[in-house]
């Protein structure tokens, strides 16, 4: 599997919002059972258990059987990682935001440098509007 891959499943695992409670609920607790996180979810204990075992596969969780249940907790690393890729990828979003909005200032400023050639704001020459 390549990193883009890696990436995309991560993505995927993190867009999911019952997904993103189950992870706070985890970091608060520091590790608790399909069965306990089930009494603070909207979901049943199957779609829990599905979702942790998303969740454990793109590593953003560990399990631990002890007895006949198993314990899930963060796993720290995986999360400090995914949270400094979220934090790249809002970067290169605010830099092309940024690219976005000069470009618009740009063209709005020339817009109007136009219209002031032209005479009183109205449209350039040679425009005509119909009504």
């Amino acid at each position: 599997m390549s990193d883009q891959d890696e990436d995309d499943d991560l993505w995927e695992a993190m867009a999911d919002p019952t997904r993103r409670k189950l992870l706070d609920l985890l970091v608060a607790r520091g590790q608790a059972t399909a069965t306990t996180l089930t009494a603070d979810m909207p979901v049943s204990r199957q779609a829990i258990s599905k979702h942790l075992s998303i969740l454990q596969r793109v590593g953003l969780i560990g399990a631990r059987r002890q007895g006949r249940e198993v314990h899930y907790q963060v796993r720290e690393q995986r999360l400090a990682e995914a949270t400094r890729a979220l934090s790249q990828v809002a970067d290169n979003w605010d830099r092309r935001l940024q690219a976005i909005k000069r470009l618009a200032e740009q063209a709005h400023a020339a817009n109007r440098s136009t219209n002031a050639d032209t005479g009183d704001g109205a449209t350039p020459t040679g425009s005509t509007h119909s009504g």
